[in-house]
């Protein structure tokens, strides 16, 4: 199994890992140019770009672009002393290109109705593969869902231990009434999702909220909630609506390290905190 292979398994598990590349040699190197390793999520390693002091740092730097999603050029001269220091006696220099190989983001819509078709269009053209559940087989049906890459028919606490969510995994609450969109979110708040939004009013949020924190959530658990869910574009119609929430997921993905703070305009951002203990 060679680089590549080891990469495109982890990327089918849904789990990150970082790409070193020797990109440029200048001299003599314990390597080669194009030599790579992989860094798994996990911190383990595959492949070898020469071990020492440079794989070493390469690693430390591997975790970041882990963590961040942004890649990073580093440059190292193997100068007499500090390569005779590890035992590499080279005096060459090189240059190290690691780059993010990221999952491809997973929408799971919960609720089959019209935002869902709309939003199952947008979102499967900006790039993310989407799940649809509804338990009415009537409306999580291939029929209504022909763009969708899974379509489930069930009860919701039945489906939720078959889906695989991760931190490359986008969940949006978008079902037929107030019970299901508590049952859902009961479990969605449980789980490392980037992305957790729900549809309704912020007074229908807050009583959602609130019958949960009865149960013994902590307030601390919904502050990755979008709801409103969506860019604050003045959208009405299901079809404005799916625009506006495709729109915020591609805020998420694109500013990992953000997170919710810098793109939502959650009910956290609204002061429900304040509203709660009211």
């Amino acid at each position: 199994m060679d680089v590549y292979t080891e990469m495109m398994r982890l990327r089918a598990q849904g789990r990150k890992c970082a790409l070193a590349t020797i990109v440029q040699v200048r001299g003599s190197i314990p390597s080669y140019e194009s030599a790579k390793l992989l860094v798994r999520d996990d911190g383990s390693l595959f492949g070898t770009i020469g071990g020492g002091c440079v794989e070493a740092e390469v690693w430390n730097a591997a975790r970041e672009v882990i963590a961040t999603e942004k890649p990073r050029h580093l440059s190292f001269n193997l100068s007499q002393d500090a390569a005779s220091d590890n035992g590499l006696i080279c005096g060459g220099q090189l240059d190290v290109f690691v780059e993010p190989i990221v999952p491809p983001p997973h929408a799971f819509l919960f609720g089959a109705g019209h935002i869902s078709k709309s939003l199952c269009k947008v979102a499967s053209l900006a790039g993310f593969a989407t799940t649809v559940v509804d338990d009415r087989e009537m409306f999580a049906n291939r029929e209504r869902f022909p763009d969708a890459d899974e379509v489930i028919a069930g009860e919701y606490e039945e489906v939720f231990p078959r889906l695989h969510v991760n931190e490359t995994s986008y969940l949006i609450i978008v079902t037929r009434g107030h019970r299901d969109d508590l049952r859902v979110l009961r479990w969605a708040v449980t789980t490392p999702a980037r992305y957790l939004a729900m549809i309704g009013s912020k007074r229908k949020v807050i009583g959602v909220v609130k019958e949960l924190e009865k149960e013994g959530v902590s307030p601390e658990a919904f502050t990755r909630l979008h709801a409103p869910m969506g860019l604050d574009i003045g959208a009405i119609s299901p079809e404005e609506i799916a625009i506006a929430v495709a729109a915020e997921m591609i805020a998420v993905r694109r500013n990992p390290e953000s997170g919710w703070k810098t793109v939502s305009k959650s009910i956290f951002a609204a002061g429900l905190p304040r509203v709660l203990q009211q």
